[in-house]
């Protein structure tokens, strides 16, 4: 068995494919958004089980666990919308998309995520209008009395995340669509 030869870059062995590629800026912030996302669904998780584990087996309610609960929840949903607004796997039944040329499907998605970035934008806005309210309206949890405008700050976060990731994703789409790593789709039959 003979070896095989390997490939040479500038004098130096080159390595796989794949391997040794770091990712870019904007990869990162776009794993770390999603990564954030996620410790969000834990965290919601969490609280869910102690408080139930904690009614059923000890008859202890924690405070404020129905609060801290919906103002997660949330959090949850914001910060999933800013998960999901880069991926274009998330939405896979599309006739229309499906039986164009590639070039029209590449036009579909420019429009289809410029409307996102659209909607999504006034959304942010108006859910800052939401943060700033509570905050001047001293808002307050049911049981311990805590101000409920952090919550909705962190939810406001994850909508501002969500508006930069689609614009990534716009800029990306319209200036270099290779960058796009969205699940290929089969054509309608």
């Amino acid at each position: 068995m003979t070896a095989q030869p390997e490939a040479v870059k500038d004098g130096m062995p080159a390595p796989p494919p794949g391997v040794g590629r770091g990712k870019s800026m904007m990869d990162r912030f776009i794993d770390s958004i999603e990564l954030v996302a996620a410790a969000f669904v834990g965290i919601v998780a969490v609280n869910t089980f102690i408080a139930i584990v904690m009614r059923k087996f000890f008859a202890v309610t924690i405070p404020d666990y129905y609060d801290f609960g919906r103002l997660l929840l949330g959090i949850l949903i914001f910060w999933g919308i800013a998960a999901t607004s880069y991926r274009g796997s998330h939405i896979t039944v599309d006739l229309v998309w499906g039986n164009v040329p590639p070039r029209q499907q590449r036009m579909i998605d420019v429009f289809a995520t410029l409307v996102l970035l659209f909607v999504v934008t006034v959304q942010t806005i108006t859910l800052f209008d939401k943060v700033r309210s509570t905050y001047y309206d001293h808002v307050l949890t049911y049981d311990l009395r805590l101000p409920t405008w952090p919550f909705f700050a962190v939810a406001w976060i994850g909508d501002v995340s969500a508006v930069l990731l689609i614009a990534i994703r716009t800029w990306r789409l319209i200036f270099h669509p290779e960058d796009i790593h969205d699940a290929k789709l089969k054509t309608s039959e």
